[in-house]
């Protein structure tokens, strides 16, 4: 499963993805990593969701955060959710440029069982009709 926050920068987005995280280790019987481009929020999260900061490792297109996500998923089989803010951020890309990260993303999750919840900076006005479907 994927959902997608979205809004406007400053719509709320970081803060509701950090409490959905947190609230996670209730719900979720495997590991809740957390993944942002830096550090900045790593202490707003309970100790038992496992930060990622990708912006130490040059990931610049949806090619290659896809590629991200299948390592971390190859090497720890117990991951059950993965939240990723500021995804357009973190690929260097506008939303329009994602469509085939997201049908990819899509067979990522049910493969492995995984679901995955990301932060979007995109308008409901000028989203793409491939995203809607995410949106929570």
């Amino acid at each position: 499963m994927i959902q997608v926050i979205h809004g406007k920068k400053g719509s709320g987005k970081t803060k509701r993805i950090l409490d959905m995280a947190n609230n996670a280790i209730k719900e979720h019987k495997g590991d809740i990593i957390f993944v942002d481009d830096d550090n900045r929020y790593m202490f707003d999260l309970r100790h038992e969701v496992r930060f990622v900061n990708a912006g130490e490792y040059g990931s610049d297109s949806p090619a290659m955060f896809f590629g991200f996500l299948c390592g971390m998923l190859a090497q720890n089989f117990d991951i059950s959710v993965i939240f990723v803010d500021a995804f357009l951020k973190l690929v260097k890309t506008e939303v329009d440029n994602t469509e085939d990260f997201f049908r990819r993303l899509e067979d990522l999750s049910a493969k492995h069982n995984v679901e995955f919840v990301l932060s979007v900076n995109v308008d409901d006005a000028v989203a793409p009709e491939f995203i809607k479907k995410y949106f929570i």
